[in-house]
C-alpha cells in the first residue's frame, strides 16, 4: 500500500492520527499531516472525520474536500469516523457529568445520546465517509473519547471493525481489547492543560517505551501553540526511533 511498508509482525507498534479532520480545519490538518509525515517517513498515520463539525462545516456537498479525504485514503491513510457534530449538547448527571465537564470542553458528543440516536449518527457518517473516500472506514472513534451507555450499545451492533478510548483499542463486535495503554495527547484550551500535557507527554518519552503499542493523537488547536508543537515533534521522534508506525487494522491480525 502506497507510504507503507509491509512487513513481518513486530512486537511493538506507534499507531499515530490526526483528530477532528473536516473543512473547518483543512488548513491545521495539512500542517500537521506534514509534520507527521516528515517524522514518520510518509503518511504513516489515521485521520478521525467529523462529517459536520459543530454544525459549521459539513463534509457533505463539499466535493473538493472529499476529494482530499480520497486521495490521503488511496495514501494509505485509515479514516476513521468521529462522531458526527462532535459538540455535545447532552444534560448530564453524576460520573458523566464529571467527564463533560473536566475530561472536555463541550466535545463529548457520544457521552449522552440513547442507543438509537447514537446507532443513526454512526450510520450516517460510515456512509457520508465511506462514500467519499471509495472504500471502508478503519472504524469509529468518538469525540474526546468518551461513550455513553447508548453510544457503547449501539457500537457493538455497529459493524464496525475498531473502536478506541483513552487507555484502549477494541473490536466492537465481541469486545476483545486489541491493545491497551494510554494515548499520549496534547490540550491547547488553557495555559495550566497546556502545560499538563506537555509534562505527561515528556514523562511518556522516558516512561513508557515498554508499551507494546503507543497511540499518540495530535488535534488541530495543538497548531496554535509552538511550544505544543515542539512537545508533539519531540514524542513522535522519541517513539519513532525505537519502533515502527503501523496502521490500526495491524491490530486485527496481531
Amino acid at each position: 500500500m502506497p507510504g507503507w511498508t509491509i512487513a513481518a509482525p513486530v512486537s511493538k507498534l506507534l499507531l499515530a492520527s490526526i483528530h477532528d479532520v473536516g473543512p473547518r480545519f483543512e488548513r491545521e490538518v495539512d500542517q500537521l499531516a506534514d509534520l507527521l509525515s516528515g517524522i514518520l517517513g510518509g503518511p504513516k498515520f489515521a485521520m478521525l472525520v467529523v462529517p459536520d463539525h459543530w454544525s459549521e462545516a459539513p463534509l457533505a456537498g463539499n466535493k473538493a474536500f472529499q476529494a482530499r479525504l480520497r486521495g490521503w485514503a488511496e495514501q494509505g491513510i485509515e479514516m476513521f469516523v468521529h462522531g458526527w457534530f462532535h459538540k455535545d449538547l447532552a444534560e448530564h448527571a453524576g460520573a458523566a457529568a464529571f467527564k463533560a465537564k473536566h475530561m472536555t470542553a463541550g466535545e463529548g458528543e457520544f457521552l449522552g445520546l440513547s442507543r438509537d440516536v447514537a446507532a443513526q449518527r454512526m450510520a450516517d457518517g460510515r456512509k457520508l465517509i465511506e462514500d467519499a473516500i471509495g472504500r471502508e472506514v478503519a472504524g469509529f472513534i468518538a469525540p474526546a473519547w468518551l461513550y455513553g451507555q447508548g453510544a457503547r450499545e449501539a457500537l457493538a451492533a455497529s459493524g464496525f471493525a475498531l473502536a478506541e478510548d483513552h487507555m484502549r483499542v477494541w473490536r466492537p463486535a465481541d469486545g476483545k481489547v486489541l491493545a491497551k495503554g494510554p494515548v499520549i495527547t496534547w490540550a491547547s484550551r488553557s495555559v495550566p492543560r497546556q502545560l499538563s500535557s506537555r509534562f505527561f507527554s515528556g514523562l511518556a518519552r522516558h516512561a513508557l517505551h515498554g508499551q507494546k503499542v503507543m497511540r499518540i493523537a495530535v488535534h488541530p488547536g495543538d497548531t496554535t501553540v509552538p511550544a505544543l508543537l515542539t512537545s508533539i515533534a519531540a514524542t513522535y521522534s522519541a517513539f519513532a526511533a525505537r519502533r515502527p508506525a503501523g496502521r490500526y487494522a495491524d491490530l486485527l491480525t496481531s
